[in-house]
């Protein structure tokens, strides 16, 4: 069985009778997306899953008036993005810590893994990572991890694709700085 493309799902969940199917079947199309954009940046499984629930609540009470203006997955990872500075934002505020401390605990919840290997690059890779300031990583990760156009990233977190360049290439730097001299 095919997956129905996104303007057959947005219109099946304008539908009364087939809405909440509608809605599922959009949670199974993009969920494994948003959560790997969400754990790139807040870390832990468990709060990509508060932050993925959270997200598709939203979703849920806004999609009745999606205008449509972008792709459908392009608003969700909009909202995904949105909840994830939020939730930062929320733990900076709750624990009364700098980001700084904040990204350092982030650090410490990738060393504390069981297969962390200082010497491999793909860890090293998600210190990296963590050492940058909030934007910036979700910039790199859509960038990076996601392939996203600019264009599109622009979209979804609502700036300049001049600025999403400029903000990439200083992520790079920070994150071959890192790797290269750590």
């Amino acid at each position: 069985m095919t997956q129905p493309d996104d303007k057959e799902l947005l219109l099946q969940f304008h539908e009364p009778a087939t809405k909440e199917r509608a809605f599922t079947r959009i949670i199974k199309k993009y969920q494994e997306k948003l959560y790997w954009h969400i754990r790139r940046m807040v870390v832990e499984h468990e709060d990509a899953n508060d932050v993925l629930q959270n997200m598709f609540i939203k979703v849920w009470n806004g999609l009745e008036n999606f205008r449509e203006d972008a792709q459908l997955y392009t608003w969700l990872y909009r909202i995904a993005t949105n909840e994830s500075l939020t939730f930062l934002e929320q733990r900076k505020k709750r624990t009364a810590v700098s980001m700084d401390q904040v990204e350092a605990g982030l650090s410490n919840t990738i060393k504390a893994d069981k297969h962390f290997d200082a010497n491999r690059l793909e860890w090293k890779l998600q210190l990296a990572i963590q050492q940058l300031p909030e934007k910036q990583r979700a910039v790199f990760a859509l960038r990076y991890y996601d392939e996203m156009p600019y264009e599109e990233m622009s979209r979804v977190l609502e700036t300049s694709e001049g600025a999403l360049k400029a903000s990439y290439h200083h992520a790079v730097k920070k994150i071959e700085d890192f790797i290269l001299n750590r």
